[in-house]
């Protein structure tokens, strides 16, 4: 991953996201060491204190756990203590603003659900209505 300097996110959290795409992606299981503040600012090119942070801020999460004398470790329960902060932070975020912005636009509750049912269909590689109705008249 490379950092992004420019970004509103602080380098800090960059890095501790960073850390939880290792953690999901099973790079880094429960009860394995974590790197170092070291080793990520010379991976990151970052000072030292940035690093830190990024992991202090995993571990006021839980998580990672300390070893004193010995490092920070991933925690059995990462993974899903960071799929449950990742879907609050969607449903109580992303998705409210999608709903609030979507009855700014007029559209319905009804229309809303279909058109998120037509995306997850895409994504999953179902057919949309579209391709369905082309399908019906011979033109696909």
């Amino acid at each position: 991953m490379i950092l992004n300097p420019a970004s509103m996110k602080p380098i800090y959290v960059q890095i501790s996201e960073w850390l939880e795409a290792e953690i999901l992606n099973g790079h880094l299981p429960g009860d394995e060491r974590v790197y170092s503040q070291y080793q990520l600012a010379e991976m990151f090119n970052v000072n030292p204190a940035t690093a830190a942070k990024g992991l202090n801020l995993l571990a006021d999460e839980e998580i990672v756990y300390k070893q004193r004398g010995l490092g920070m470790y991933v925690a059995p329960e990462a993974q899903d203590r960071i799929l449950a902060k990742r879907k609050e932070r969607f449903v109580n975020g992303l998705l409210r603003e999608v709903v609030s912005e979507a009855g700014r636009l007029g559209i319905g509750k009804e229309e809303l659900i279909s058109l998120i049912r037509e995306i997850a269909r895409e994504g999953s590689g179902e057919r949309t209505r579209e391709e369905e109705r082309g399908k019906e008249k011979g033109t696909e």
